[in-house]
């Protein structure tokens, strides 16, 4: 239970996706000028990698190890990611359209967003079990929410900062972003 709970921290904070591996910044940079949009994006990419990871830990290991075909894990996991990202975006369409316009072209990119990716291809690295990865890709999830969020408020403020002109837009963002990364690798010795 304790490793779990790491696990899950580490995601969180000091292995964070986006500010540790730099996994997924393009939705980190577009979606995150607004809470609300960076929250519905956050709980689709949780879903989309909790989602993939289960699918992709049986697929792994119930047929690309036994059938010796590991070497097809690249392709399996972006077309079960391709899958689940067009079954989250029906979703979205049918049940919260308010959400599914404010995230407009993100939606479709969640199929690209390599921390998807990545969360399938880092399990199978690290080799977890199947509850470590299903731990370690919620807490990657909630990381990368906790990240958007984060960004969010710090940029809905920034509309009321003087702002040199010519950091204005991505230049601030990025800047805050290093920023932050280096302020969550200073936890890095207390969690790993």
């Amino acid at each position: 239970m304790k490793q779990l709970l790491l696990i899950f921290f580490a995601m969180v904070t000091t292995n964070n996706f986006v500010w540790h591996y730099f996994l997924g910044i393009c939705p980190f940079i577009g979606v995150s000028n607004k809470i609300d949009n960076a929250t519905g994006m956050g709980f689709a990419v949780t879903f989309v990698m909790t989602l993939a990871t289960i699918f992709c830990w049986f697929i792994y290991h119930l047929l690309l190890v036994r059938y010796n075909l590991e070497f097809l894990q690249y392709v399996v996991f972006i077309l079960v990611i391709a899958s689940l990202v067009q079954f989250v975006e029906m979703y979205l369409r049918k049940t919260i359209p308010t959400l599914y316009r404010s995230l407009g072209i993100f939606l479709p990119l969640i199929t690209t967003n390599c921390a998807i990716l990545g969360i399938t291809l880092f399990m199978v690295i690290r080799d977890y079990n199947f509850i470590q990865s299903v731990v370690f890709a919620f807490g990657g999830g909630v990381g990368f929410t906790f990240a958007l969020l984060i960004m969010a408020g710090i940029r809905e403020n920034l509309d009321l900062a003087p702002v040199p002109e010519s950091f204005k837009g991505a230049g601030i963002t990025l800047i805050i972003a290093g920023i932050l990364a280096l302020a969550f690798m200073g936890l890095t010795g207390l969690i790993k």
